[in-house]
């Protein structure tokens, strides 16, 4: 102790006796310019497209700078009190103050009081950080002080200083404080609750409020004093201040989120774009592309569905097909758990008939009319060797093995028959399959097997959505992205949502599937999905054993898709919401419905582009002799003009194919 009470008092003592001879030495021996400020940090800010904030990317400082004016007067005021009485009359060193805490400290033989003043502190804290008291630091720091007040004015110093204090609990600067001792920002602070925070920072570990409320009251009351002192407040204030209790509000918004699921997505958004160095470094004003109606439209579709607590779960994902703008994005337990992972971004669960509209794609893409005629029996064995395993040929069963007789792809796909779909992809090939559905959106790698056409491979629903996006813009697709602005701590825009889109598909095979997909809702296993008199298009997934349901589906400016499953097993949905099984045209499609009438009320009813029908009538290299005997034949094509489309019907068979081939 007296060795730092040596320490202490001699670098008073230099430090005056220097700025007494004019300041030659002091000025010379430092450089603001040759120094870099210490990285502070500050918080970044998540707001919802409606300016509401989701949520707080905290920096390892909570802060959030703001003006002196946006502080409000009574910290400005407390703080000066209590730590620089005379900082509006002296300039960066207070002499009267060096020879008074030189005075106190050596008749008390131990150190009461420092002489430094706010700039001082503000430059230690901007340049020096917690380096040991020595001499040679308290004369850099008066040198650095000196420096600065020639360059700032009093209020840019004095706010600069209420920006970075630290007053404990992580928050540093004075919104931070506010926020998190008050849950209130800095203009609203009353007298009690700034003279509390301002005696806070001399030792925010013995004042701490939450831990010791007596030692943090007398410390406040003691700022009190000063203010009144100061002449900063009067007598009646003083009075009715000290008369108050602590008031204590802690707060939340540095560690609580609106909308988790989004906001982690949102974030790693953030960090893609601007590298985790950026993000970290803070200060961020972020908008996004969530539309809280359509969230809280998608929360009430899921939980008037599924309304047992015993109820698997399910994620629904809405994008708008013209910029791939996320609008809503829900994961949802109905036990009302949570998971540690984004069941809409980070699952992987199979489709099931739901990526049938890619094969489709693929199909149309090569040429092959919609109108071209396939029988598709109960049961189908493929003998085309890509398509075996270990030399054992693939067979493919329709839903309940119903034969679904002879029909065009059109109906085939309004109906879901996996045996049709089976031999379709043996005619378009499984790696053209996997190569649309990556152009279109589908990111999860894809391996390029026969099964893909019934989606036996898992993705996520993410994906899902924005690949049927891309269908909604007419083969654009466009990049899901969470982002709509992102500004610096200087108001400067330095990203933004990037509308441009790439032609993924060709258009005329966009409209076509589209055209086939209206089916699918018109007459077919996705009714339950109808908004009236709203034109809509979608699909219906089932996977093996029922263990995953989904409905993906649009009209013109949304798209959406729904999965319903247990996440965390593979485990078969039967017997719930009064579904002995649950497929895709149930309880998926009923979500999908009560989200989408909510979500386009305020839309326009607009009609999809009517689609100019190409290619050749194919014909499936598979006849059947009994049905559930297979011989290979040629591959036949025609290339005669295709008729004017009939308006879809109800087709000639019932198959509703999903995975691997039992399911709707």
């Amino acid at each position: 102790m007296l060795v730092a009470l040596v320490v202490a008092c001699a670098g008073v003592l230099a430090v005056a006796g220097v700025a007494f001879k004019g300041g030659t030495v002091v000025l010379g021996s430092c450089s603001l310019d040759s120094l870099r400020p210490l990285a502070l940090g500050e918080n970044s800010f998540l707001y919802a497209d409606d300016g509401s904030l989701l949520g707080v990317i905290p920096s390892t400082r909570n802060r959030q700078p703001l003006q002196l004016a946006a502080i409000g007067p009574w910290l400005p005021r407390a703080t000066v009190a209590i730590e620089d009485r005379r900082y509006w009359q002296h300039g960066a060193l207070d002499y009267q103050g060096i020879a008074r805490a030189f005075i106190r400290d050596v008749s008390a033989r131990r150190i009461v009081e420092g002489g430094s003043t706010i700039t001082q502190e503000l430059v230690r804290n901007l340049y020096i950080g917690n380096a040991r008291r020595t001499l040679s630091r308290k004369l850099k720091e008066a040198c650095l002080a000196v420096k600065l007040a020639r360059r700032w004015t009093k209020r840019e110093i004095l706010a600069a200083y209420l920006n970075e204090v630290f007053y404990g609990h992580h928050a540093y600067g004075a919104q931070a404080g506010a926020q998190t001792f008050f849950s209130t920002s800095a203009d609203k602070l009353t007298l009690s609750e700034a003279a509390l925070l301002a005696g806070l920072p001399q030792a925010p570990t013995a004042y701490d409020p939450f831990n010791d409320p007596t030692d943090a009251l007398r410390r406040r009351n003691e700022v009190l004093r000063a203010m009144l002192a100061n002449q900063t407040i009067s007598q009646q204030q003083y009075t009715n201040a000290v008369s108050e209790p602590l008031g204590l509000k802690p707060g939340t918004l540095y560690n609580s989120m609106r909308h988790p699921n989004f906001f982690g997505w949102a974030e790693q958004q953030l960090v893609q774009e601007f590298g985790p160095a950026r993000v970290e470094a803070g200060g961020l004003q972020v908008r996004t592309t969530l539309d809280p109606r359509m969230q809280n439209d998608a929360q009430v579709a899921l939980a008037s569905t599924l309304v047992q607590k015993t109820d698997p779960a399910a994620a629904l994902v809405a994008i708008d097909p013209q910029t791939g703008a996320v609008k809503a994005m829900l994961g949802y337990l109905p036990n009302g758990g949570t998971l540690q992972f984004n069941m809409a971004t980070q699952s992987g669960r199979t489709a099931g008939s739901a990526f049938k509209p890619f094969v489709l794609a693929t199909a149309i893409d090569q040429g092959i009319s919609v109108y071209s005629g396939f029988s598709g029996p109960p049961v189908l064995t493929i003998s085309d060797p890509r398509c075996s395993t270990n030399g054992v040929p693939w067979t493919v069963h329709n839903y309940a093995d119903e034969s679904a007789g002879y029909m065009s792809l059109l109906d085939a796909t309004a109906n879901s028959v996996n045996t049709i779909f089976a031999q379709l992809v043996t005619l378009v090939g499984p790696a053209s399959v996997a190569t649309t559905a990556h152009e279109m959106g589908i990111t999860t790698p894809l391996q390029p097997v026969c099964s893909i056409t019934l989606g036996t491979q898992p993705i996520n629903p993410l994906e899902m959505t924005d690949a049927y996006a891309t269908l909604a813009a007419r083969g654009i697709h466009h990049d899901p992205q969470g982002i709509q602005t992102v500004r610096d701590p200087s108001g400067t825009t330095i990203g933004r949502l990037t509308a441009t889109g790439v032609q993924a598909i060709p258009q005329t095979t966009a409209d076509q599937v589209t055209y086939a997909l209206e089916g699918v809702v018109q007459h077919g296993t996705g009714t339950a999905a109808s908004l009236g008199t709203r034109p809509v298009a979608g699909k219906t997934g089932t996977a093996e054993n029922y263990i995953d349901a989904w409905f993906c589906g649009y009209v013109p400016q949304l798209a959406a898709c729904v999965w319903v499953g247990y996440p965390k097993a593979e485990t078969p949905l039967y017997n719930i919401e009064g579904f002995s099984g649950v497929f895709g045209g149930s309880l998926p499609a009923e979500i999908w419905q009560r989200f989408m009438t909510s979500a386009t009320q305020t839309m326009p009813i607009e009609g999809f582009a009517y689609p100019q029908f190409t290619g050749h009538y194919a014909i499936s290299p598979y006849t059947y002799t009994p049905p559930q005997t297979t011989t290979t034949t040629t591959t036949q094509t025609t290339n005669a003009p295709t008729p004017a489309p009939p308006p879809p019907g109800n087709g000639n068979g019932y198959g509703h194919g999903h995975g691997q081939g039992k399911g709707k």
